[in-house]
């Protein structure tokens, strides 16, 4: 199983980025995708996830109404689509496979890469 996680960039306040993660080796019909973020000095921490199987998402309360998880099953990818990106949204951003959405880190299985996202004017 492997995940590829691409899209992050440099934005400015209010602006957008959509990131991708492309996974091989398992249908994602059947999984939980989970993105995750870590600024420099901080801990890891969910900001969304997606379960297909049972069609539930999930957000943290920082990224309500800005941030979008989606997933396109013909692609077997997931996307996290960022808008109105704030400072404080500045990390390296993953995405990881779980059965189901889970907190706890730990209970992801697979990890992508990190892609680094900066908003800064």
């Amino acid at each position: 199983v492997q995940l590829q996680a691409s899209g992050g960039g440099l934005a400015q306040p209010g602006g957008s980025l959509r990131l991708s993660c492309v996974v091989s080796g398992v249908s994602l019909n059947y999984y939980a995708i989970g993105w995750f973020r870590q600024a420099p000095g901080k801990e890891r921490e969910r900001v969304s996830c997606i379960n297909q199987g049972n069609g539930k998402t999930f957000h943290q309360d920082a990224v309500k109404g800005r941030f979008t998880v989606s997933m396109d099953n013909n692609k077997n990818t997931a996307y996290l689509q960022m808008n109105s990106l704030r400072s404080e949204d500045t990390a390296v951003y993953m995405c990881a496979l779980a059965r189901d959405c889970r907190l706890d880190s730990s209970l992801y299985d697979f990890w992508g890469q990190g892609t680094q996202v900066t908003v800064s004017s």
